[in-house]
């Protein structure tokens, strides 16, 4: 059909000529999509301030032999302005848009679970519901397992047995047993599996109870093992603040 319509949350944009832009959205029911939008660069674009990073937004598309167009916008979820004013909101929520980028790496290929894990996330980075590396930690792991590579924070991700284990290899898959155990693997502290679990499955008020320390540690884990199953650097993560 020329025409759809789906909601969408702004992935990034780039410059196209002098006064549009080609915007990439992660959507609802199409996945990733992208499109130009025409003349958004101008100060007098009826949605150009709907098309930046972060937006959530309904859009109708105009399908294009190689890239669709957008020809209306309307904004479902204004989280632009409250993430963009705040670095540490900003930092995290860029990484979160990095990684929704590459975990969708098909035009088209619908990806219901990835939008709705973004959508909570932003929303809960814009609302301040959480501190801004909690939520960032916490949808990297359940995007990751959404994406095929779950992480196990208690029983051995090698042969299965019940934790839980103290230490953890990437290349394995998160906890492993003593015998599954290869060399050099660290041994994070029982807290910081403990918060991994928790971030996994959402348990909010074993997060936010957690130190200064064992979020670090299992921070420094979750971007290891990000980029490892990613199989490229995640540019953003070097920018986030942590404390």
């Amino acid at each position: 059909m020329p025409l759809y319509r789906d909601d969408a949350i702004v992935l990034r944009t780039q410059k196209l000529g002098e006064a549009d832009r080609i915007v990439t959205f992660l959507t609802r029911e199409r996945g990733k999509v992208r499109a130009v939008g025409r003349g958004v660069r101008r100060t007098s674009s009826r949605f150009g301030a709907r098309l930046e990073p972060f937006m959530a937004v309904d859009v109708q598309f105009h399908t294009g032999r190689t890239l669709d167009t957008v020809t209306q916008v309307e904004t479902v979820g204004a989280y632009a302005r409250r993430i963009c004013e705040d670095y540490e909101l900003y930092t995290a929520g860029t990484a979160m848009l990095e990684a929704a980028d590459r975990l969708v790496d098909q035009e088209h290929e619908p990806a219901l679970q990835q939008y709705w894990l973004l959508a909570g996330g932003l929303r809960a980075l814009a609302e301040r519901q959480h501190a801004a590396g909690l939520v960032l930690d916490s949808y990297l792991l359940r995007a990751l397992a959404v994406g095929g590579w779950a992480l196990s924070a208690v029983d051995c991700a090698r042969c299965g047995e019940s934790g839980p284990h103290t230490a953890f290899n990437v290349a394995q898959g998160g906890a492993v047993c003593p015998r599954c155990r290869p060399p050099g693997s660290p041994s994070p502290a029982p807290q910081t599996f403990a918060l991994l679990a928790a971030l996994l499955s959402g348990d909010w008020d074993t997060a936010e109870a957690s130190t200064t320390r064992h979020r670090n540690e299992a921070s420094g884990l979750v971007a290891a093992y990000g980029q490892y199953y990613l199989e490229r650097t995640l540019r953003s993560l070097r920018m986030v603040e942590r404390s």
